[in-house]
This record gives structure tokens, C-alpha cells and sequence, in this order.
């Protein structure tokens, strides 16, 4: 399984972005899905997942500005980040799971990952 990760830029703060993470392989619908960000000099850190059934968490910096959805039909996971702030500036990864999943970027419930796409949000 191969994941792409795409759709980073520069944007003002208030802008959208929307993410996308193309899977290859043929168990992109049964995987849950997250997304981790990492800005420079810091941890890599929980965003927002999305599991096979549709079930979606966010953390709590994000919660009501970004929205993680799926098309298994593109094997695609998105993340909708709305109302962007200078501090959702990082690098943006995608993680796949095929059992299980973990706010812990760290956890080795995550099969797989992206290359990152940059995201950075000027004030």
C-alpha cells in the first residue's frame, strides 16, 4: 500500500484547504484512516481519523474547522480545514491502519504512511 498525500499551500489565515490521500492497494475500505501534522521543532501530532465505519475523531485544536470524509471508490481520504490559524502550519501526513487506531503518531497500529504535504497559513 502506497499513500499520496496532496493539496498543501500557502494561504492567509481565515483561508480553506482541502487535503487529499490517495491509497493504492486494495484495503483502503477497511483501513482507518488519520491524519497527523508536524510543525518544525515539534512532535508529529494527532489531527483527525476516519475508520472503515465512517467514525470520525478530531483534536480538539481542530474541532469545527476541519473535516475528515473518505471515498472508497477513489481509495481517497480527505481533510476539509476551514478557518485556517498560523498555528496549523506543519507538515500534513496521512496514516493508514488496518486494525485499530491511536491518537500516538508513535503507534505501531499505523501500517503505513504518506509522504507529507506542506501546509503553512501566514498571519
Amino acid at each position: 500500500v502506497q499513500l499520496q498525500a496532496s493539496g498543501g499551500g500557502l494561504v492567509q489565515a481565515g483561508d480553506s484547504l482541502r487535503l487529499s490521500c490517495a491509497a493504492s492497494g486494495r484495503t483502503f475500505s477497511t483501513s482507518n484512516m488519520g491524519w497527523f501534522r508536524q510543525a518544525p521543532g515539534k512532535e508529529r501530532e494527532f489531527v483527525s481519523i476516519i475508520t472503515s465505519g465512517r467514525i470520525t475523531y478530531y483534536a480538539d485544536s481542530v474541532k469545527g474547522r476541519f473535516t475528515i470524509s473518505r471515498d472508497n471508490a477513489k481509495n481517497t481520504v480527505y481533510l476539509q480545514m476551514n478557518s485556517l490559524k498560523p498555528e496549523d502550519t506543519a507538515l500534513y501526513y496521512c496514516a493508514a491502519s488496518s486494525s485499530g487506531w491511536s491518537r500516538s503518531p508513535y503507534s505501531p497500529t499505523y501500517d503505513y504512511w504518506g509522504q507529507g504535504t506542506q501546509v503553512t497559513v501566514s498571519s
